[in-house]
């Protein structure tokens, strides 16, 4: 068993799938309309179609799927220049800030209101990864 990719559900697929790729600047690998896949294995999937193929039923409006129960994690090697060109056009949580294990992230939302982290490339060594190697 491996773990693939999570998949948010999303209420507007050309609205989320614009937000992704331009202005986070994601590649799409496959657009099948009511999901997209982008390079890396990042996925999203239209919501109400999602939901009619898993419970079999779509559910009332429960206004926006986004919780704040999951953070959706993306690097880039310039979290600066990142943050310059994703802030003015988001929903920020907070600006680019140094955490308690030394990296440096910033956060906002998505049109959905999921919550999303852009942090700056962690090294992390073999023993830190659970590995055992």
């Amino acid at each position: 068993m491996r773990f693939i990719n999570p998949i948010p559900f999303v209420s507007d697929i050309q609205r989320s799938t614009s937000f992704y790729r331009d202005l986070l600047g994601l590649t799409v690998r496959a657009d099948f309309g009511n999901f997209v896949l982008f390079e890396g294995g990042f996925a999203i999937h239209e919501g109400r179609s999602l939901e009619q193929t898993v419970w079999r039923e779509t559910f009332p409006d429960m206004g926006p799927y986004g919780r704040a129960n999951l953070l959706l994690y993306f690097e880039h090697d310039d979290v600066d220049a990142a943050f310059e060109r994703i802030a003015p056009h988001v929903e920020l949580i907070h600006p680019v800030e140094r955490q308690a294990w030394g990296q440096r992230v910033f956060r906002f939302y998505d049109p959905d209101r999921h919550a999303v982290e852009v942090g700056e490339p962690q090294a992390i060594s073999p023993e830190d990864s659970g590995s055992g190697t």
